[in-house]
């Protein structure tokens, strides 16, 4: 491993979640010469001594102990065996301490209970897989839990929901590190849509008819590749052969939003990774992104992305910087 790069550490443990496991190992432990950019070294250690079963019959070996935690630059927790039991009181000190000198903490699934049970979560949100949500939230009170989200971002501490949600995480943290440009080649290495917010539903309120998810994913697609042509509720539900009220209820239930904001959405991860290109000038970032203007484009990436066009493209061309 080398010294210089950003260590991203994996909990493995007796009654591995093999699916989280290994989206964490996908994400983080292939070689990527086709970034560009100075990749994650990546390890695995195991949280107690012994075997290291998984789901599915499969034996892990792993080959550090706890003690690499005390290097590790990201800790990625892949669910938890049984959210009922426990974590050892070795593995919560040793979270504690590296959540106390930086390190970023992230869990998928019902990983969120280590975190939990260190005190870690204490007055921040969190979120888990929705058969966890209502034992979370009971169990650890002081925990603000958001029940529907995919992932939540608290900074040092990123928690997702059940399975795929981990993935979308994962990818988000690859985005927050090097930015929307990296963050979609490795989507699409992935064969995975580029980017969903977090916010969005974990799961459908009632199922959607095949030729409704049908029709509004060829929808989606359109949009995404068009976002610089004017769409409205009755142009998007005309395309998708839908009733505007059908539109946006379909929408709602897959997305947690309603399409204009989905649009707005889509069209500011467009811009980030537009604004990842220094020689762009603002007004084209607007133009080819589908805001129509600087003011617009300033307005909706603000209340989206928190930050603004400028200070984004500054702190993305710092880091490409170091990473160069």
């Amino acid at each position: 491993m080398s010294a210089k790069k950003h260590l991203v550490v994996a909990l493995t443990y007796d009654g591995l979640c093999t699916f989280e496991f290994g989206c964490t190992v996908e994400l983080f432990a292939l070689e990527r010469p086709e970034l560009g950019v100075d990749w994650y070294d990546f390890a695995v250690c195991a949280v107690e001594p012994g075997p290291i079963r998984a789901a599915g019959g499969i034996m892990v070996q792993a080959p550090y102990d706890p003690s690499l935690l005390e290097r590790a630059d990201t800790i990625v927790i892949p669910g938890w065996r049984d959210a009922d039991e426990e974590p050892p009181a070795a593995l919560l000190a040793q979270i504690r301490a590296a959540h106390a000198r930086g390190a970023r903490l992230c869990t998928i699934c019902s990983g969120v209970f280590i975190l939990a049970a260190a005190g870690i979560l204490d007055g921040l949100r969190a979120t888990t897989h929705w058969r966890y949500v209502e034992r979370l939230q009971r169990r650890y009170p002081r925990v603000q839990v958001l029940a529907d989200d995919l992932y939540v971002d608290e900074g040092q501490v990123i928690t997702s929901a059940g399975s795929a949600a981990g993935l979308d995480m994962l990818l988000h943290l690859v985005r927050r590190d090097y930015g929307a440009r990296v963050g979609n080649m490795v989507a699409q290495r992935l064969v995975v849509a580029p980017h969903r917010e977090g916010g969005q539903a974990q799961f459908l309120p009632r199922p959607m008819a095949h030729d409704e998810q049908g029709r509004l994913s060829r929808l989606m697609d359109w949009l995404r590749s068009h976002p610089a042509e004017p769409h409205t509720v009755a142009s998007m539900a005309e395309r998708a052969a839908m009733s505007p009220r059908t539109l946006q209820r379909q929408f709602q239930d897959a997305t947690g939003m309603g399409p204009v904001e989905w649009l707005v959405r889509e069209r500011v991860a467009i811009a980030k990774d537009l604004l990842e290109s220094p020689d762009i000038a603002l007004a084209q970032v607007a133009e080819r992104a589908g805001f129509g203007s600087e003011e617009s484009l300033r307005h909706h990436f603000r209340r989206v992305a928190a930050t603004t066009p400028g200070a984004y493209r500054r702190a993305f061309l710092v880091t490409a910087n170091r990473a160069a």
